[in-house]
């Protein structure tokens, strides 16, 4: 069994994988530095290249990320079903 869904590991995931990504843009704009690529036409080419990059490269990490937001948006589902069915049990015994 996976487990339980925690604020710290969805914050943990969201925060690898946008580290990830300014890593990827941030290595991109270094390596067109270095080829003579330089200022904001080298950050916009960086851009341009890390979006493509990272959806084939970061994968993995956006994967995990959006199975632990998926997991807390079920277990929320979960827990506002219990106390609809609870409120709703509780309301039906005065009747």
């Amino acid at each position: 069994m996976t487990q339980p869904p925690t604020f710290r590991r969805s914050m943990g995931a969201m925060w690898l994988y946008t580290l990830l990504r300014f890593g990827l843009f941030f290595a991109l704009f270094g390596l067109l530095w270095l080829v003579g690529v330089k200022g904001f036409l080298g950050a916009i080419i960086a851009l341009a290249l890390s979006v493509p990059l990272s959806f084939v490269l970061l994968a993995r990490p956006r994967q995990r990320f959006a199975a632990v937001l998926e997991q807390r948006f079920d277990a929320r589902k979960a827990r506002q079903a219990d106390l609809d069915a609870k409120l709703r049990g509780d309301g039906s015994d005065d009747s």
